[in-house]
């Protein structure tokens, strides 16, 4: 099995070890803009050869886990170089905009729409572990849109990596992820921006930070290359969550000025019911 990586980062490299690791007679390939990267994948072992996108032909899967705005260019010229049997699968953080890229491609059935609900706030080959999708949720969407035997194929990688299948609509994935994963980003950047403009003039302030704000910041690591474009795509969403985010802080900025504790102590303990939800247990238990 002939496996093409475009994009050989966290996401891309980890999926990577993962087929080495469950598939040895696997050979992989890693395609990027800069040759450095492939250089740093191969002396880690993610891929076995450089390749070029001339060499797609040969392929019998192909993992895209590039920024989404270069997916969405990427993806119909993948298609239209594979061969008929081959399966391309993304990992993109926004769907939407990819599978109308592709709606009325010939091959579109050659292609699934998928998310990993996983990573770290690292980026790059060096990044890239085994075990980062175990446990984890494989979000897969428009999945009646792929052929049904290239379906098989990858929820056997998916199942055999730990990973729990989800099928969702490509708009409902975008509305729901801007929420959970879009919008704590922006958050943890924009804390993290706040705090170094203070230590500008206090430069004792990162002495008092404890482990909640290094957690709390902990996103605002992440690689600004992948995110701006991932914040621009799926904009619409990300302003709206944004907005009852905002409204929201200013709500219990007023709650504060008026020193209505009661009020306070009541939003935090219904928000304690967080807890329950990322335990899965439902809250009219």
């Amino acid at each position: 099995m002939k496996v093409f990586f475009i994009g050989i980062g966290l996401i891309g490299g980890s999926m990577a070890l993962e087929i080495k690791h469950k598939n040895p007679q696997a050979v992989c390939y890693g395609i990027s803009r800069q040759d450095e990267t492939l250089d740093r994948a191969l002396a880690l072992g993610l891929i076995d050869h450089k390749a070029v996108w001339e060499d797609l032909p040969q392929a019998d899967l192909v993992f895209l886990s590039i920024p989404v705005d270069a997916s969405v260019n990427a993806l119909p010229r993948i298609l239209d170089l594979i061969p008929d049997q081959s399966l391309v699968v993304d990992a993109g953080s926004t769907k939407q905009a990819l599978c109308t890229a592709v709606a009325q491609h010939p091959k579109r059935r050659n292609y699934l729409a998928a998310h990993p609900i996983a990573g770290t706030e690292f980026s790059g080959p060096e990044a890239a572990f085994l075990g980062l999708f175990d446990q984890k949720t494989m979000i897969v969407c428009e999945v009646e849109k792929t052929a049904f035997k290239l379906q098989e194929k990858a929820m056997s990688l998916f199942t055999s990596w730990g990973m729990r299948i989800r099928y969702m609509d490509a708009a409902a994935h975008d509305k729901h992820i801007a929420y959970v994963s879009h919008l704590s980003h922006i958050s943890s950047f924009m804390l993290g921006k706040t705090v170094i403009e203070k230590e500008k003039n206090e430069s004792d302030i990162f002495d008092m930070a404890g482990s909640g704000f290094e957690s709390t910041v902990r996103l605002a690591k992440s690689s600004p290359a992948m995110w701006t474009p991932i914040f621009d795509q799926n904009k619409q969403h990300v302003v709206a969550a944004l907005e009852e985010y905002i409204a929201n802080l200013e709500e219990f900025k007023s709650l504060l000025e008026a020193s209505d504790r009661d009020a306070m102590y009541q939003q935090m303990s219904d928000t304690n019911k967080i807890k329950e939800i990322l335990n899965g247990i439902p809250l009219n238990k």
